[in-house]
């Protein structure tokens, strides 16, 4: 299908629906660059959604692939047309298969927006046509518009002659022309995947010791990055202390970096309370609670990005020189990702800030970590990936692996590294998870895991418990390290459309096969 100006485009406005060209209440401009960009003129109209239709008889030859919300949950996959389907972002459409290498024939269409819009954006694909909706709404509720609203830039492409991978990787780069990278590759050691919260200043320090023992040899400095466990209330902010097994933030930060890493450290901006608990610190007005939850703070008040500004520049000033940020899409929409039907909001609640689409607010909160980040390399986790490019370096592209359980390593990981790896430095730099590293699992496994992860191009981050690996396993590890401290390598999935867990790649152009399964099957 040919990009041109959609046949139909209808408005939902708070208390009707309107067909754009029939009304004066409002219009839509279409501005025609390599894209189209559509900009909605409805000021003083309270709007909710705009659906844009191509009617078009399409293929029947093809599978299709769409994106996610925010993470990969082990459900990224090619199926043939499913028109209830919704598509965050964009979609591919491709005849024949990648694992056979004869690519004569071959098309792949492509659809999708341009990132960093101003509404959230999913696709629907039936036999007849294309339908893209854009939400324009404040969380749930109507967005009070005072100006136009550039809503978003389309981009219809075709690939011919080429794999569907080469295509999505190209479409990437159209839709991501500015991405946010940066000037060095990231890799290292994450304490989570064996602490699960539960570590020290001490453990830290150990954990340094060994990753920097592990890449003596790199001439890139790798990554310790403390994760979840070193603030003093759970999920309480604020966020500019540790507890008392963290007693000088400041200070660990030091030793880390005079040992021979960067420091790097995670947090949760928004939330002042876990669900099952009362909150412990009653610490910020109650206007700074989003309305949906009164222990999620709102990143449409000004005062709440304040604060995020300040807790930023806090965790630059202790020495971190990374900053992973976690759960701020399921703290404002209290779904995740594989919750989440056809658009992310649901219910009747809005954000302090109503004259705002959420993904304007959401850009800004993202935006506000960047601006005061003093270029310390920014990762989210569980962010809005079209919405955090250009804005963060990297992206944890799929939810959780583990340390203990083989099956969701397996599904969740392998699963997001296949379908999001064309991402990788497109969008930001792509993070399929860590490698987990407790004993817990049979090292022949971990021992794949890690060996695509180095050699994918994206980064590698493990999670080791001291003590587990044997002088051999040692050197394994040190061998991925080194190769991921420089990241040259290219990996291509191939049986990827037909199997949600893919087993075989090209690396480099070599022919590899991993073998994902246990004798006794999945048990996730």
């Amino acid at each position: 299908m040919k990009l041109r100006i959609p046949d139909i485009a209808t408005l939902y406005l708070e208390n009707e629906v309107l067909t754009i060209g029939s009304t004066d209440k409002a219009r839509v401009v279409y501005g025609e660059n390599d894209g189209i960009t559509v900009t909605l003129e409805a000021k003083g109209q309270a709007v909710k959604y705009l659906r844009l239709r191509w009617n078009e008889k399409m293929r029947k030859d093809v599978k299709i692939l769409g994106d996610a919300w925010e993470r990969g949950y082990g459900d990224l996959e090619w199926r043939g047309i499913y028109p209830e389907r919704n598509m965050p972002w964009y979609f591919l459409a491709s005849n024949g298969s990648d694992s056979i290498r004869d690519f004569s024939g071959r098309l792949t269409e492509c659809f999708g927006v341009k990132v960093g819009a101003n509404s959230l954006a999913y696709w629907q694909c039936d036999g007849y046509g294309v339908t893209l909706w854009l939400d324009i709404r404040n969380g749930a509720l109507p967005t009070l518009l005072e100006n136009d609203l550039e809503c978003a830039t389309i981009f219809f492409k075709e690939y011919r002659e080429m794999s569907a991978f080469s295509a999505l990787k190209e479409f990437c780069k159209v839709m991501s022309p500015n991405p946010y990278t940066t000037d060095h590759v990231v890799y290292g050691s994450n304490n989570w995947y064996y602490a699960y919260g539960k570590s020290s200043h001490e453990e830290i320090i150990s954990d340094t010791k060994i990753v920097k023992e592990l890449c003596k040899n790199n001439e890139n400095i790798p990554y310790m990055v403390i994760d979840d466990g070193w603030q003093p209330h759970s999920c309480d902010a604020p966020w500019d202390t540790g507890n008392e097994h963290f007693p000088d933030m400041k200070r660990l930060a030091k030793e880390m970096k005079d040992i021979g890493v960067r420091p790097g450290i995670w947090v949760r901006y928004l939330i002042n309370g876990r669900d099952d608990e009362p909150r412990k610190v009653d610490t910020f007005p109650e206007e700074w609670y989003l309305s949906r939850c009164n222990k999620v703070l709102d990143p449409s008040h000004p005062q709440v990005l304040e604060y995020v500004a300040k807790t930023t520049q806090q965790i630059v000033d202790w020495g971190y020189q990374l900053i992973k940020h976690d759960f701020s899409t399921f703290d404002i929409f209290g779904k995740w990702g594989f919750e989440i039907t056809d658009s992310p909001a649901t219910g009747s609640w809005g954000f302090y800030d109503r004259t705002k689409t959420s993904a304007q607010i959401i850009k800004n909160f993202y935006r506000t970590i960047k601006d005061n980040s003093n270029g310390a390399v920014i990762i989210g986790c569980n962010v809005i990936g079209h919405l955090c490019a250009g804005l963060h370096q990297l992206n944890r592209t799929g939810d959780d692996t583990s340390g203990f359980d083989w099956n969701r390593t397996a599904k969740m990981g392998v699963n997001t590294l296949a379908f999001r790896v064309a991402q990788n430095n497109a969008f930001f730099g792509a993070d399929a998870d860590c490698v987990g590293i407790t004993g817990a699992i049979d090292w022949s496994l971990n021992r794949q895991w890690l060996h695509i992860l180095a050699r994918s191009g994206s980064a590698l981050f493990v999670s080791c418990k001291p003590n587990v690996l044997n002088e051999k396993e040692n050197e394994e590890l040190r061998r991925a390290f080194e190769v991921a401290s420089v990241q040259n390598d290219e990996l291509i999935p191939l049986d990827w459309m037909e199997t949600t867990r893919p087993e075989e790649y090209l690396i480099n152009g070599e022919r590899v096969t991993y073998n994902w399964s246990t004798p006794f099957g999945s048990n996730f």
